[in-house]
């Protein structure tokens, strides 16, 4: 049986126990009544979270969230899952005078999903990682975090995210342990909680080499890994990453792109991009931009065709005037070209076939040519590219726009 609370006892427990004991004061109540009130408050608060968003273990139960007093967290300090998304972005639209940046914008991001936005420049990334992060107010629409608004309730919001933006926001003259045990202090870590939260962060995102070295002494890789860290401080659910790997070596990308997998483990990740691998590598979800409209969203494997067309390049043991009217007699084969006829009779095609509804175009291919005795030189098989798929989407956005 799920146990009611009255709207009155909701709205206490989502207090903090400075404004309960104000509260209490208010009511004309001794400082030591004012104590015990909270006291008690914060139990029911307990009891109300434990009920209506349990943990999976109760016994990984450690303290209630610091801001809403709604969300558990367990030992290791992390979040435990919540019902709905992390972040949602609600018809968010933003104009600077005429000019319209944004239009109608809405996305969702959960825990242990990594959401890219992918689009050219001036596409509307920047500024919908500004709206999102509460840097700049939306012109319309909502910005959610973990069921909060951004514009009602900022501070809880923005203490849930940690921002990386394209330049991190870095002070040269400190050390990379001075420099985020500072950001520590500004997030609100506990004292006692420092040294051990900063030895995670610096493991995670490969600093131990460059600790205590001055950060307008490192490279840009490093610099880069000393902003995603801080980012990372206080350990919030939500991370955003404004093109966390422009300007770096290959190699120092491969290194950042590793880590924000890791990332996407245990946070909800978006990140902007317009390098295309970077977002077919490492994104479970991808969001089009193009001038500042949604053209498409969906996962990857949607975006690219993978489960509805496959490309097939064959080689056949059979003259092109036998074969190629019966593979156009195939079901699943949309288009057939021929790429040349080849030594001893062989044929070279490129077959374009629907792959929807678990459909198998190879099992296709290899029974007809079975019943043709034809063998199968060599068979080549690949998907719509991400490339594809974005030049596609961007054209078809500017046709209807015309």
């Amino acid at each position: 049986m799920r146990l009611m609370f009255p709207e009155w006892m909701v709205y206490l427990v989502q207090l903090q126990p400075f404004q309960l004991e104000l509260y209490a004061l208010c009511c004309h109540l001794s400082i030591s009544t004012c104590r015990n009130f909270s006291c008690i408050l914060f139990f029911l608060k307990f009891l109300y979270t434990s009920i209506h968003y349990p943990p999976e273990n109760f016994a990984d139960l450690h303290f209630v969230h610091a801001q809403t007093g709604i969300v558990c967290y367990n030992r290791s300090g992390s979040f435990l899952p919540r019902r709905h998304s992390m972040i949602e972005l609600c018809q968010v639209t933003k104009k600077y005078g005429q000019t319209q940046a944004l239009q109608d914008l809405s996305f969702t991001a959960s825990r242990g999903q990594i959401v890219g936005l992918l689009g050219q420049n001036g596409a509307g990334k920047t500024t919908a990682l500004n709206i999102l992060t509460g840097y700049m107010p939306p012109t319309s629409g909502k910005v959610l975090v973990d069921g909060m608004d951004m514009l009602e309730k900022p501070r809880p919001c923005k203490q849930l995210i940690g921002y990386l933006p394209e330049k991190p926001p870095l002070y040269d003259e400190m050390t990379v342990d001075g420099y985020l045990r500072f950001v520590c202090g500004l997030k609100g870590v506990r004292r006692a909680d420092t040294a051990a939260h900063l030895d995670e962060l610096i493991a995670l995102c490969g600093l131990k080499e460059v600790r205590q070295r001055v950060i307008g002494h490192l490279s840009k890789g490093y610099r880069q890994r000393v902003g995603i860290a801080q980012a990372l401080c206080g350990n919030p659910p939500v991370i955003v990453l404004d093109e966390p790997t422009v300007g770096l070596d290959p190699r120092q990308v491969v290194e950042i792109r590793e880590l924000i997998r890791t990332l996407g483990e245990k946070h909800a990740v978006i990140f902007s991009s317009h390098l295309l691998p970077e977002i077919q590598q490492l994104c479970h979800r991808v969001v089009l931009l193009h001038q500042g409209k949604v053209i498409r969203q969906c996962s990857l494997e949607e975006m690219t065709g993978e489960r509805e067309t496959v490309h097939l390049r064959a080689v056949i043991a059979l003259p092109a005037g036998k074969l190629l009217p019966a593979l156009r007699s195939l079901p699943c084969v949309r288009r057939v070209k021929t790429m040349g006829a080849l030594k001893d009779g062989a044929t070279d095609v490129l077959l374009e076939c629907d792959a929807s509804g678990g459909k198998a175009p190879q099992q296709e291919l290899f029974r007809l040519l079975c019943g043709l005795d034809a063998p199968l030189l060599s068979l080549q098989s690949r998907q719509d590219s991400l490339e594809a798929a974005f030049l596609r989407a961007t054209a078809e956005d500017a046709v209807s726009d015309n």
